[in-house]
């Protein structure tokens, strides 16, 4: 083999890999779990770089061993969408024995990683890599409530490093995991809306009525709602040691009021363009208040 053909195929791996852990999501995971432990540092509990940097590896690793087995189980249902027709595993770059195998490393190599930081952070990435392998992806074929189920190991990341960072499940890594638990839910339903006709193909049931119809936006605007009352809960100072200024409140629900804005503007048309916006919308959201809390914390 030449040196040409050595580093396509390297290229190649690095691409497939990149594919079956779904990179760009391990990497939006991870950066809550950075968050959450930015949160949750102290004089108490003083920043470590070794920590910081195990939580990165390690929640990337329990990320990515989740996506795996869960191509694995969905691999023909894959092969029916035009989304996700030419992953690795249903274009057949992937054998479903290797993925197995680096599904299983992966999840070792998680697992052990977050366990040297403290056990508690194990137990969590352990009950969320089940909870969506084992427990969400199957229900996703079979009722709208595979979102509900989702949402919770989709919520654990946030959380996640506040207990990395503390060694403690409190109301203050509660809280962290109700903002992104209530987050899922306008997102994801964004989703299965502008991808309906896709996911229809593989018999995904991804919106709360099964149809692109006006409940489905209405509960789009509540859990909206509810996500804008759970992000100003630390403002009230019930949080123990998660705190919010009224400054930062202030941007957090503009924030808020920015992403209900594109939920009513789904009610009124009822489109994908709509629903697509609001995705997008919802994935800016959670980012820029992660970073608005990071910041208040620091500067205020």
């Amino acid at each position: 083999m030449n040196t040409s053909e050595k580093s396509f195929s390297i290229v190649t791996l690095f691409t497939d890999f990149k594919e079956i852990t779904k990179a760009g999501l391990a990497v939006s995971v991870v950066f809550s779990s950075i968050v959450g432990y930015l949160l949750g540092i102290s004089e108490e509990f003083p920043f470590d770089w070794v920590t910081f940097l195990l939580l990165g590896i390690g929640g990337y690793c329990m990320v990515g061993a989740s996506n795996v087995f869960n191509q694995i189980i969905e691999i023909d249902l894959d092969a029916l969408m035009d989304r996700t027709k030419n992953r690795p595993l249903p274009s057949g770059r992937i054998s479903k024995q290797n993925a197995f195998v680096l599904g299983v490393v992966l999840t070792l190599l998680g697992l052990s990683i977050l366990y040297s930081i403290n056990p508690k952070t194990a137990m969590f990435g352990a009950i969320s890599i089940f909870l969506y392998t084992c427990v969400y992806t199957p229900l996703k074929t079979l009722t709208p409530l595979s979102v509900f189920v989702g949402a919770f190991p989709g919520a654990i990341p946030f959380m996640l490093g506040w207990v990395a960072a503390t060694n403690h499940f409190g109301i203050e890594a509660g809280t962290l995991f109700l903002i992104q638990f209530f987050w899922q839910f306008p997102h994801f339903w964004a989703i299965g809306w502008f991808l309906y006709k896709d996911y229809e193909k593989a018999g995904f049931f991804m919106l709360p009525t099964g149809k692109q119809d006006k409940k489905t936006a209405l509960q789009t605007i509540l859990y909206t709602i509810w996500l804008i009352i759970a992000s100003l809960i630390p403002v009230i100072g019930f949080t123990g040691e998660l705190k919010l200024s009224y400054v930062a409140a202030a941007l957090v629900l503009l924030l808020g009021l920015w992403m209900l804005y594109f939920a009513i503007k789904l009610y009124r048309k009822m489109d994908e363009k709509t629903a697509k916006t609001l995705m997008l919308v919802s994935v800016s959201y959670i980012s820029l208040l992660q970073v608005i809390y990071v910041a208040d914390k620091f500067l205020r």
